[in-house]
């Protein structure tokens, strides 16, 4: 009999919910902290890293909800892979406010350059150092998802980015205690928006990639047609189409032409294995045909 039992694993997103959760309380408290802290200071470093944490404390949220809705069945019978994209389209928008937190942070730097700004070093830099603990947290938190889901790994980047802006926080409160110089604590805005940009616009090329559905980065086409026109009994291979769903599952859609009828079966199971072992894909949709058949003549794409 041939076996659609799914992957054991599951949703790769969804076995990281509780760490999310997690990860998610954590940055929304310190998130509250940092924005107080941060006018009160009148730090422009500690508002833009207090900027990229609300977008981080957003993106959380949405992530959390992402995998959430993705272990739900669809009742409606329309969506036929269910809400299992939901996390790419979380990804997304953690990658837009990251893009809108840059942005700001470089308006906020063109306002305030030359003029003469205050800045309370001392809540500055323990700001900051709170800041890394909780974000030093999070990141062993999310570590282990970053590396199998795209959703998590947003999340991770964000938390990331937050503790190297924690850290540029602290060096900034010590530069301007030691030189006298509020400008350390403009520039230092400015470096922490920028990676943020950076981190944002890597995060949105993987995102589009797997939206403009583009074979899995690991998995190159020509190399499966020629590994399933090895599996015995094929004579040919053609319409293979290869994407990726959400992190952790690709699927494939191939015609393969047998050379005699009375081998379909043992065609399909082999070409099945071939997939789920060589290349991961364990959500393959094959269609076995004789040599003779001509349906397919009608298909361009």
């Amino acid at each position: 009999m041939h076996d659609h039992t799914p992957p054991p694993n599951g949703h790769l997103g969804t076995r990281y919910r509780g760490r999310l959760r997690w990860a998610l309380i954590l940055t929304a408290v310190y998130t509250v902290i940092e924005i107080s802290a941060a006018f009160a200071a009148g730090s422009l470093a500690l508002v833009s890293d207090a900027g990229h944490m609300v977008a981080d404390t957003a993106a959380l949220g949405v992530a959390y909800a992402a995998t959430t809705l993705a272990k739900r069945s669809d009742r409606s019978g329309r969506r036929t892979y269910g809400y299992y994209r939901l996390e790419v389209f979380a990804a997304l928008f953690s990658a837009l406010l990251m893009l809108g937190v840059g942005l700001y942070v470089a308006i906020s730097a063109w306002d305030r350059w030359g003029a003469n700004a205050e800045v309370e070093v001392g809540l500055m830099f323990a700001v900051g150092l709170v800041g890394l603990f909780v974000n030093i947290v999070a990141i062993l938190l999310l570590r282990g998802g970053a590396k199998e889901s795209l959703n998590m790994k947003g999340a991770y980047h964000e938390v990331l980015a937050d503790a190297l802006g924690s850290i540029a926080v602290m060096v900034g409160a010590a530069l301007i205690w030691l030189t006298d110089d509020v400008i350390w604590d403009t520039l230092l805005g400015l470096a922490i928006g920028g990676f943020v940009v950076v981190r944002a616009i890597s995060l949105a090329r993987q995102v589009l990639t797997v939206l403009g559905q583009h074979a899995p980065s690991n998995v190159h086409p020509a190399d499966v047609e020629r590994d399933l026109e090895q599996v015995d009994g094929v004579q040919s291979v053609h319409d293979l189409h290869l994407w990726t769903l959400t992190s952790g599952m690709n699927v494939a859609t191939a015609h393969l032409v047998s050379v005699s009828t009375d081998r379909h079966h043992q065609v399909l199971d082999a070409a099945s294995e071939l997939l789920r072992t060589r290349y991961g894909i364990s959500h393959a949709t094959l269609q076995v045909e004789p040599a003779d058949h001509t349906g397919c003549d009608q298909i361009d794409w």
